[in-house]
């Protein structure tokens, strides 16, 4: 019996993972990854690092977060607490989907959650608070490796859902994206 219903999103790689509870009178179960099923959505690596992460206010951004080769990283965002708009955006310059950005919303309630294929930047907004993920990556995180693109990127202009309240200093200083980005070569 399949855990999962796997939907394709309009980025090229993109997919919504849909989770599948299975209870009764004591609880349930939600499969969070299987590496069998989710080999068939394109995801190709082992886990290799999970982050948990807990953002305690509504209107809160964090990203747009990417790693570099040879640190590229495929991730599997779920939303185990609280509700999230969840963005990815295709940073690979040889995909029909170069520079565009989808969002997702993510929550404890519709148990969805997102693959994201290498060579994509990441980055979420807090629609309630006291928000938890739950991250798996095929990559460890690597400082030398890391990048970010700008959350309030013109060239992107990604309409956030509420006001940004919040936002690291370092995702706030992100760079824009100008005439000397090249993407992110796979």
């Amino acid at each position: 019996m399949s855990r999962f219903d796997i939907r394709d999103l309009p980025l090229q790689g993109l997919k919504r993972v849909e989770r599948h509870r299975a209870g009764d009178a004591r609880g349930f179960l939600s499969r969070l990854f299987c590496a069998d099923e989710l080999a068939e959505a394109g995801w190709s690596k082992p886990i290799v690092q999970i982050n948990h992460t807990y953002t305690a206010l509504r209107g809160t951004v964090r990203g747009l977060h990417f790693q570099r080769p040879p640190r590229a990283e495929m991730k599997l965002v779920n939303c185990i607490r609280g509700e999230i708009w969840d963005v990815i955006v295709d940073l690979r310059p040889d995909s029909p989907t170069y520079l565009r950005w989808h969002a997702e919303p993510l929550s404890a309630d519709n148990l969805h959650a997102v693959l994201i294929p290498e060579g994509c930047a990441h980055g979420f907004q807090a629609l309630s608070n006291d928000v938890e993920l739950l991250y798996g990556h095929s990559a460890a995180y690597a400082p030398n490796a890391e990048g970010g693109i700008n959350a309030r990127d013109p060239r992107l202009a990604i309409p956030w859902p509420i006001e940004i309240t919040e936002i690291s200093t370092r995702d706030d200083a992100f760079p824009f994206i100008d005439a000397m980005f090249t993407g992110v070569l796979l």
